[in-house]
């Protein structure tokens, strides 16, 4: 039975599984990157692996996978697929964190102190 804390309710199990798969996705700094890239607006992969300073085919490759994570949608224009996140609420949860650890002004990151502890 899911416990009620604070007025939430806990997730199921279910939901916790899904979450953790699409923060694993995330856990990627090259797909951070092209997330954070595409929450700023869409674009095609020729823009996107110049901007995250990755080749081509990586690029491809890890826009193919967020795709069918349903983290990225593509639209066709012309000869080119156009990429952008259709979800607010993961642009969201992208544009926090990031901003977040960009706006620190110290340079020992979260990233930092958990590396230390050997996480």
């Amino acid at each position: 039975m899911a416990k009620i804390v604070g007025g939430f309710q806990d997730p199921s199990a279910e939901v916790l599984a899904e979450a953790a798969a699409v923060f694993g996705l995330l856990a990627s700094s090259a797909r951070l990157h092209i997330m954070w890239a595409l929450s700023q607006g869409e674009s095609d992969v020729t823009h996107l692996a110049d901007r995250v300073g990755g080749a081509l085919p990586a690029v491809s490759q890890h826009l193919a996978k967020l795709k069918l994570a349903g983290l990225v949608r593509s639209r066709r224009e012309g000869r080119r697929q156009i990429y952008y996140v259709d979800d607010p609420d993961i642009v969201t949860v992208v544009r926090v964190m990031v901003g977040q650890l960009t706006a620190r002004e110290t340079p020992s990151a979260p990233s930092d102190r958990l590396r230390e502890a050997g996480v």
